[in-house]
């Protein structure tokens, strides 16, 4: 159907749309016209993704000259096919319609899963398959093939150095397997395929660290026009990513192996002094021209990129002290033996930047400058001993990152050195982190290049705290409701057991006999009143571990078991995928099963538990965050020193977000039906319940904010026959669809306008 948006002419490959639907594409436009960034928050399921690629790409064939690119990131790869796929449908209808658009849209992703070689395809970890890709692709790699045909190189990338850069990518859209078909079609490599048609391309959708990780940008996003529009999806957690992106982490085994690095340097370098002088006196010469020059013949060396250095740095010539082989490998043993002096310590300790530079200077003679260039003289020099295998000097390529980034930034970061692990602490072994405290760090560049930037999801509520942590000012912010014709969400709170005892995840809390009793005697009566599947979330892997072992104990896993299969995710993604796979089947075959998962674990965030696979939802507890973590209460410090953010404020809200994440696997579309179950009795205060979006907050009745267990399941049951009326998606006509003849109409337009500024 085709329809006006604010005087936009906007194709929309569907039949019907929903009203929020035409609210949100109002809002993006409006943004859009204001060259300014957005928030907005919009409901699992409601059409969010195919709304954002009509609205933008039909904005981009009306006004080519103000928006020239979509750049779509999204988290996981699945999600990254699913935008794909409605961006195939649109460009089809477009085409349907008689309006061809010749665009290109295509999908990147690492070289993990667009590799075809037939060996290096089959490594599974995605470090190997970059250094092996290296090692077949370096130039000096390929010189040597030149005079010896024996060396072994790629032949797709071979095939597409000689011809694909002279014939781009034809129009139209190409996912993942597209893109390796045509690679294999033409003996091509997809990877560097994709890496150079993102410059021509019209939609590019990869993942967010190709845009937020600077080691990534760098060499992948560096050239995108800046009147690109940069659209962020199921964004809730995209502080995160961007503190994640920034920080290093450095053990004692990292020492080690850095070691085991530096002392392959130095017999290298002085086996080519010995052999070819030559290159480390070029090398030398580069280095003094400056670090701009000297970064040539990086297009395969993402693993190497740096960092985090400005232009202006680039362009210096690199300090004396550290532009011969021997001078840097000689510094950087220093360094390395400072940091293992660092790790032995038997108390925690505490630093800024500044002070872990003042000490570096004082016990080690190293001043701040030439840490700066470390990252990239380390890329220099390992191009220059022409080292195939990139993968072996990871561990150093870290030390580097760590020296880059601790003299380069002086606010925003802290530096902890703890004698144990978090995961292991009765044995000593001494982590240093080097953590980022602001993650408007590593998003500000994204805001200041491109003119218009969306943050988007299901769960942003509340949305005044994005553009505090992030340090923005979006020209709009908005969150819409759902329209539905049957009340298929059905959000509850239970806040007591059958015994009256309030149940809860507090600590002083949970190790109460009568609370897991309490919880386990929910979850059985749920399993047994509810069809299908169950799943259920909780707030870590030890809190879930300790629950089941009661259960076991009080008879509660027995009860369960006989109406329904039990299957538990781990922290071992092999086994929690198994687990997975065997609970979808079993939802299958119609028995019906219950997945105890834990919030921030992989089925919290990735997977869509629609129609049979997740009738029911339960939170058991709010999903806080470990409150003792020093990198945290670092944080913490940092967020109330220089944003004025309340400690408990932002910790209720990651917890709110998370919470209402897990729960929102309940429901994935409109014809499909859910029920979402808060198990705590601090749910019912208010300064929790407002923080929960806007959605579920309207179906949450004042009534159904403190119920007991027997309460809960009467209420579903209830609710749950009245769900079980047929029900189909034309049923939904007049109440939250707008047909094409509907949306023709002036006087519509005018009430849709009307309906779109009150949501």
């Amino acid at each position: 159907m085709k329809f006006a948006v604010d005087g936009l002419l906007v194709y929309f490959p569907y039949d019907y749309i929903y009203p929020e639907q035409y609210a949100y594409m109002l809002e993006l436009k409006r943004a859009l016209d204001a060259r300014g960034h957005c928030l907005l928050e919009m409901p699992s399921g409601t059409g969010k993704t195919v709304s954002l690629l009509s609205l933008i790409v039909a904005y981009m064939l009306a006004n080519p000259g103000d928006v020239s690119k979509l750049i779509y990131c999204s988290r996981t790869v699945p999600e990254i096919e699913k935008v794909i796929e409605e961006l195939k449908k649109l460009l089809a209808y477009y085409e349907a319609e008689g309006e061809p658009t010749a665009m290109l849209g295509l999908v990147l992703s690492s070289r993990k899963n667009l590799c075809i070689h037939p060996q290096v395809s089959k490594e599974r970890e995605g470090k190997v398959v970059d250094g092996r890709c290296h090692a077949l692709t370096a130039s000096y790699v390929r010189e040597r093939h030149r005079g010896d045909s024996s060396v072994p190189v790629c032949d797709f990338y071979e095939g597409f150095d000689l011809e694909g850069r002279e014939c781009p990518l034809p129009a139209g859209v190409y996912s993942l397997d597209d893109i390796k078909d045509f690679g294999y079609a033409r003996s091509w490599c997809p990877y560097f395929l994709a890496r150079y048609s993102i410059m021509h391309a019209s939609v590019v959708v990869y993942s967010y660290h190709y845009l937020l990780d600077p080691k990534i940008a760098e060499v992948v996003s560096k050239e995108l026009s800046k009147s690109s529009v940069v659209v962020f999806d199921e964004a809730h957690n995209i502080d995160n990513v961007c503190i994640d992106s920034m920080s290093v982490k450095i053990n004692r085994r990292t020492i080690e192996k850095s070691s085991a690095n530096l002392q392959v340097l130095e017999k290298t370098v002085s086996e080519m002094k010995e052999d070819d002088a030559n290159k480390l006196r070029e090398e030398y010469q580069r280095l003094v021209d400056g670090l701009r020059d000297a970064s040539v013949a990086r297009e395969t060396d993402v693993v190497l990129s740096n960092p985090v250095l400005p232009d202006e740095v680039l362009q210096e010539a690199v300090p004396g002290n550290i532009r011969t082989a021997e001078h840097f490998v000689a510094f950087l043993k220093r360094f390395v033996e400072y940091l293992k002096m660092r790790l032995r310590v038997q108390h925690v300790v505490q630093e800024s930047p500044a002070g872990f530079l003042r000490d570096v200077a004082h016990k080690i003679c190293i001043e701040r400058k030439p840490l700066r260039f470390c990252a990239e003289r380390l890329a220099s020099l390992l191009r220059t001993l022409q080292i195939s295998d990139l993968t072996d000097f990871s561990p150093l390529t870290l030390i580097t990152h760590l020296a880059t980034l601790v003299s380069t930034y002086t606010k925003g970061f802290t530096i902890i050195v703890e004698p144990f692990d978090d995961k292991t602490p009765t044995v000593a072994n001494p982590v240093l982190h080097f953590s980022c405290l602001d993650s408007s760090i590593a998003i500000k560049p994204v805001f200041e290049r491109f003119q218009t930037v969306v943050i988007t999801s299901g769960t942003l509520s509340p949305l005044d705290m994005y553009p505090k942590i992030l340090d923005f000012h979006p020209v709009i912010m908005s969150s819409f409701t759902m329209t539905l014709a049957r009340p298929c969400l059905l959000p509850m709170i239970v806040s007591k057991g059958n015994d009256q005892v309030a149940i809860s995840s507090r600590f002083e809390t949970r190790e109460d006999v009568a609370v897991v009793r309490n919880y386990g005697q929910l979850l059985v009566e749920v399993a047994s009143a509810v069809p299908d599947g169950v799943v259920c979330f909780f707030t870590s892997y030890m809190y879930l571990e300790s629950v089941v072992a009661s259960w076991y104990d009080q008879g509660v896993v027995d009860s369960l078991q006989r109406c329904k299969l039990l299957f538990i995710e781990t922290q071992d993604s092999a086994e929690t995928s198994l687990a997975l796979l065997n609970y979808i089947k079993a939802c299958e075959s119609g028995r019906g099963a219950v997945l105890l998962s834990v919030a921030r674990g992989k089925v919290s965030e990735g997977v869509d538990f629609d129609h049979h696979l997740g009738r029911a939802v339960l939170m058991f507890g709010i999903p806080y965050v470990y409150t003792q973590s020093r990198i945290l209460r670092a944080r913490l410090d940092y967020l109330r020193d220089q944003f004025q953010i309340r400690e408990n404020d932002f910790l209720t809200f990651d917890a709110m977000r998370h919470a209402a994440q897990c729960v929102g696997r309940a429901i994935r579309g409109k014809t499909d039906y859910g029920i979402m179950i808060f198990a705590d009795k601090r749910f019912s205060r208010a300064d929790k319940r407002s923080k929960l979006p806007k959605w579920i907050q309207e179906h949450l009745k004042d009534s159904y904010c403190n119920l007991s267990t027997e309460e809960a399941v009467q209420i579903l049951k209830r609710w749950l026959r009245q769900m079980a009326q047929p029900f189909s998606r034309e049923d939904q006509l007049g109440l939250s669809l707008l047909t094409y003849e509907q949306l023709q109409s002036e006087e519509m337009q005018k009430k849709l306008q009307k309906a779109a500024e009150q949501l």
